[in-house]
């Protein structure tokens, strides 16, 4: 078996062959279509190709992966660690992957099936968008903080109240037409970004799993497709902790020989944009009453705000492994709010608004309802508070009564 290791650049990528233990370089390829397209044409059926993780590997592999018989693609982070070297060069980097191929100690990423590196790039692109209109907003505050203008008593700036506040505000000529093409650009990707989240909502439409994440509490059509784009397929991850440790969720843990063992901060590891929507999503499931609230006020009661945010967010991140694995809802949602959830992904994916008719939501109007889903959601949150007392008291977790009647 011959083994080929590619160190990919943006313009070229260098190729070494490891066959019986001995490398052969093979040149540099080219890194256009046509070019790796040759390149992967002189390759046999046999051999096995290694690249590390770039922007342009899924590419890479796409072209390649057809014409032999497996391609890895390689953590660069983690290989890194391994093969520091005090010489580094193109064909040494190509070397390694192939030996760490070979030597079976290639520490290797998921390459994305289906609809998964589609879903990425959208919530990409969307994530993108929302840091720019961000920063749109940034750039006009800093312009009315340079000329003494006061807080803006309105929630949003750019709002129908806040912008004409904006300008009426006593600042320069060459500001007030910077102030008003910072709010046209402003407007300009919001519709683009309405266009984008129309396109994730088409898809997320009949996804069963999107609807499923949606059943939790705080996490909407866009958390369920970001969390769902960076998992791809659940089954290969074999365990919750698995899954929080690929999302940078998990604790970070140092011991050394017979000693405690000491846990830190999280490892921020991993899928950073899956982790940052399960913190919004953790923010905003504290804000009703229910299970996940309880938690995270008996983590903040000891560490404070923004730990047992994140503490929620893991354990979103556990909950969702559950969910997707035993192909089960949220034991504890509500159901109005799920319809409201349900209509609002409706509208963004392209539904005409149908008022004054029996919708998606017409559930989540009737008071009565929503009041009984609250009620529903408090008897959840209390029932947590007095396993925890338990805790507490005992010292130890608590265990359902046997058939006996002992625990």
């Amino acid at each position: 078996m011959r083994i080929i290791g590619l160190d990919i650049h943006r313009v070229f990528a260098e190729a070494v062959a490891l066959e019986d233990g001995t490398a052969r370089r093979l040149g540099r390829v080219d890194m256009t279509r046509e070019k790796l397209a040759a390149f992967a044409a002189s390759l046999q059926p046999s051999d096995h190709v290694v690249v590390e993780a770039t922007g342009n590997a899924a590419a890479v592999v796409e072209i390649i992966a057809p014409k032999v018989a497996r391609v890895a693609v390689a953590n660069p982070l983690q290989v890194h660690l391994i093969a520091r070297a005090k010489t580094k060069t193109d064909k040494i980097d190509a070397r390694v992957l192939a030996q760490l191929y070979a030597a079976g100690f290639l520490p290797e990423v998921w390459i994305p099936d289906g609809e998964t590196p589609s879903r990425r790039r959208q919530v990409t692109r969307r994530n993108q968008m929302v840091k720019s209109r961000v920063r749109l907003k940034a750039i006009v505050q800093s312009i009315l903080h340079a000329h003494l203008a006061p807080r803006c008593p309105h929630l949003d700036i750019f709002g129908g109240k806040g912008r004409a506040w904006v300008l009426a505000q006593d600042v320069p000529p060459d500001e007030r037409a910077a102030i008003i093409r910072h709010m046209e650009e402003y407007d300009r990707q919001t519709a683009a970004q309405r266009l984008v989240e129309q396109d994730i909502a088409r898809a997320a439409k009949p996804d069963a799993d999107v609807r499923r994440l949606m059943t939790i509490p705080g996490v909407d059509m866009v958390v369920a497709v970001g969390v769902m784009a960076a998992i791809g397929r659940v089954d290969r991850f074999a365990s919750a902790d698995q899954l929080s440790a690929y999302l940078g969720l998990h604790p970070s843990v140092r011991q050394s020989g017979d000693g405690p063992a000491y846990h830190g901060r999280i490892t921020k590891r991993g899928r950073s944009d899956a982790r940052h929507l399960l913190v919004e999503a953790a923010w905003q499931a504290v804000r009703s009453p229910g299970s996940l609230r309880a938690f995270y006020e008996r983590i903040r009661a000891r560490r404070g705000a923004h730990v047992g945010a994140v503490a929620l967010a893991r354990k979103l991140a556990v909950l969702i492994w559950h969910m997707l694995s035993k192909a089960e809802d949220y034991a504890w949602g509500r159901p109005t709010l799920l319809a409201r959830k349900i209509r609002k992904l409706e509208l963004a994916a392209g539904a005409k608004p149908q008022r004054g008719q029996r919708g998606t939501a017409y559930d989540y109007n009737k008071p009565e309802l929503r009041q009984a889903d609250r009620a529903g959601a408090e008897r959840a949150e209390q029932a947590y508070l007095r396993i925890v007392q338990h805790w507490q008291r005992t010292g130890r977790r608590y265990q359902p009564a046997g058939p006996d009647g002992t625990s």
